[in-house]
């Protein structure tokens, strides 16, 4: 048998008072929850559409499917990056270098002229155009390595180095 215990009254006032004290606190940490679990819902709502009504898993979830899917996306836009960066490299024309001339004092003026249209690595075209009075004729030769196979006057040679200087540019 347990002994009964008697409190007096100031002893039983004191723990009503402290009972009460810790019951509005409690009350008002509630409160508090309640405000900050509302404003996190409508965050999420307002983030997520009707995702503030999922739980908290639901949402990391589709957070990292969204990562996931951006992740993809930036892979592939990388590789697009290093396909464009090679076709600029070795499929289009970067450097251009042009000289004028007269091959034959009795035309008048430097209406002769060689263009070498050059990928960056230095491969393409060197055409040339001879201007006299009578007919005008073109040549074209290929370019590998700043180099042909084919005789290169020296304007054309020229062309090929005013257009390999333009590589840094």
């Amino acid at each position: 048998m347990v002994p009964a215990v008697t409190l007096d009254q100031g002893t039983l006032s004191t723990v009503a008072l402290i009972l009460a004290a810790a019951v509005v606190a409690l009350a008002v940490w509630v409160a508090l929850l309640q405000r900050s679990s509302s404003q996190l819902r409508r965050r999420l709502r307002s983030v997520f559409g009707s995702g503030g009504e999922q739980g908290l898993d639901e949402v990391l979830d589709t957070i990292v499917k969204r990562l996931d899917h951006a992740g993809q996306r930036i892979d592939a836009l990388n590789d697009l990056q290093q396909d464009l960066e090679a076709l600029l490299r070795h499929g289009t024309i970067r450097n251009v270098g042009v000289v004028r001339f007269n091959p034959f004092p009795d035309a008048g003026g430097d209406q002769s002229f060689a263009i070498a249209l050059l990928a960056s690595e230095g491969s393409g075209v060197v055409i040339s155009s001879l201007h006299a009075r009578t007919d005008t004729r073109v040549f074209a030769k290929q370019i590998e390595g700043g180099r042909s196979r084919y005789p290169l006057s020296e304007e054309e040679q020229d062309a090929i180095r005013r257009a390999q200087a333009h590589r840094g540019a």
